[in-house]
């Protein structure tokens, strides 16, 4: 290849450690971007006031449960780069990015210039666009295009919610967990939510991911009442997408469903979110409330598949 290319794969982040300062940095980093949450004098407060006093040691003990020798989020990112790194051999050098913490996406847009790399190639791993993720990325690329006298050529990849090798790698992952464990009465599609205004403004999240669990369905040939789409992880008074995914749990364990396996589509590396709120802490609550048996099934992570589906989201790119 004539030009000098590179590949950034970009997940949301993860503090330094599992620490108290750390967390505090990292949410401070989170919590303060305007797409995140909309930035004014009010929130300012609550978040410097509050959150940054409270939230943090308590997230950090939650990171400390799953942290083993680095954050799973960042491990699994090295392990992902690496698989497609190899699978392109000397088509591209892929490096790993974080919105928020290290390896810092400013960072890595920063260290082009010196890698003499002449076209730029950026895959969010979020398979549905979100104003709220895939838009912190791109908003970080167009403050790095303002700052570059000789810019690169830029491509980016906004979404693959209806891949079909997404799809495939979903289903594939499902029906082996099946397979080793038997299928439950349940299966639970739960994504990160958002706020319902977000939506509201034109945030197209919720019909993609509608649109993601439509084609897994019909993939698997699942009736209507073997699975439902739901939402976790909301934050905050103000209502967020529906139907939250701790109360579908509990409403399905007091009304007599026995077995779930809940798998979380959106998340391209296992984290916080699926490793400790969906796998322990809302394990508790089906369980406490009358399942009995719950499963979780792991992130696509560094799946042949889903590095297969990387591949091939990226190769019209450098053609």
């Amino acid at each position: 290849m004539s030009q000098k290319t590179a590949i950034i794969l970009v997940n949301l982040g993860t503090p330094d450690a599992p620490t108290k300062p750390a967390v505090r940095k990292f949410l401070k980093e989170f919590l303060w971007d305007d797409r995140i949450i909309k930035r004014n004098p009010v929130w300012w407060m609550i978040l410097n006031g509050i959150v940054l006093n409270t939230r943090p040691k308590r997230v950090a003990k939650l990171y400390e449960s799953i942290w083993q020798d680095d954050s799973p989020i960042r491990t699994i990112g090295y392990q992902q780069r690496d698989a497609l790194q190899t699978l392109l051999k000397d088509k591209a050098q892929v490096m790993l990015a974080m919105t928020y913490g290290q390896p810092s996406l400013k960072g890595c847009l920063a260290s082009l210039e010196d890698k003499n790399i002449e076209k730029v190639i950026v895959l969010p791993l979020f398979p549905q666009y979100s104003s709220t993720t895939t838009a912190a990325v791109f908003d970080q690329v167009a403050d790095f295009i303002k700052q570059t006298r000789n810019i690169p050529e830029i491509q980016l990849i906004k979404d693959y919610h209806q891949d079909d090798r997404y799809i495939d790698a979903l289903a594939s992952s499902i029906e082996k967990h099946w397979q080793k464990n038997g299928k439950s009465e349940k299966l639970l599609l739960s994504f990160h939510g958002i706020p319902q205004i977000y939506v509201d403004k034109g945030d197209p999240y919720a019909q993609q991911v509608k649109n993601t669990v439509n084609k897994l369905a019909q993939k698997l040939n699942l009736a209507d009442s073997e699975y439902q789409l739901c939402f976790q992880s909301r934050f905050g008074p103000t209502q967020w997408l529906q139907p939250y995914t701790d109360k579908t749990l509990e409403d399905w364990a007091k009304s007599g469903v026995k077995s779930v396996d809940i798998i979380c589509p959106a998340f391209s590396a296992d984290c916080l979110e699926t490793l400790e709120e969906i796998s322990e802490e809302n394990k508790l609550l089906f369980l406490n409330n009358g399942g009995q048996q719950y499963s979780y099934i792991p992130a696509l992570n560094n799946d042949e598949l889903h590095i297969e589906m990387m591949k091939k989201l990226i190769e019209p790119c450098l053609a």
